[in-house]
């Protein structure tokens, strides 16, 4: 049996869930965390903004949230086993999981999957089918977040993708800061 009550405590106390090679899902934590900015920091190339002012792709969220958890995993090695997957559309279900969602049409271009606990947004994955899709996707989350005031996007782990719109590590003491101070504050996704 899921309890959402427990993970979601265990994820507004600075950790995350994630399964190992052998699909042994576990608490996980980091002397670093990587986070988006949502102030002037946040940029993105400058290629991007000529496909965002084609205005290719229109945004959702928890249109497909089943489909962007399958897209996420959809990879040669996930973290995202079978009862990862069966968490997320529990908390999906609650209230507490979505989907910042990227189409074309009516087809699902890609996508960014996150915990949302009052002023944080919880990263943990994101895919695309069509590219440019999750670029576009982040850079509308990130105005969707500023929009309402969230105090932290949290992307756990850097990688060269992150970097090229600003990412930032910070140690695990200031994260847990930054954590309280958007627990604190009441915030509204969707």
């Amino acid at each position: 049996m899921i309890d959402i009550s427990s993970i979601i405590q265990g994820y507004a106390h600075g950790n995350f869930l994630m399964a190992d090679d052998y699909d042994n899902l576990g608490w996980y934590s980091s002397n670093e965390r990587t986070l988006i900015p949502l102030d002037e920091r946040f940029r993105y190339p400058k290629s991007l903004k000529r496909v965002l002012n084609q205005n290719k792709f229109s945004v959702a969220i928890n249109k497909d949230f089943k489909g962007v958890c399958l897209g996420c995993a959809n990879r040669e090695t996930t973290w995202i086993s079978k009862d990862l997957m069966e968490i997320y559309l529990k908390l999906n279900h609650a209230g507490w999981a979505h989907s910042f969602e990227t189409w074309q049409g009516d087809k699902l271009a890609g996508g960014i999957l996150g915990i949302v606990i009052k002023g944080a947004f919880i990263g943990e994955s994101m895919f695309f089918n069509i590219p440019d899709a999750s670029k576009v996707a982040m850079v509308k989350l990130v105005e969707h977040l500023r929009s309402r005031h969230f105090v932290l996007f949290d992307a756990q782990m850097q990688n060269p993708h992150l970097a090229r719109f600003g990412s930032y590590i910070i140690e695990n003491h200031e994260y847990i800061r930054l954590l309280n101070q958007a627990l604190d504050r009441p915030c509204q996704f969707d």
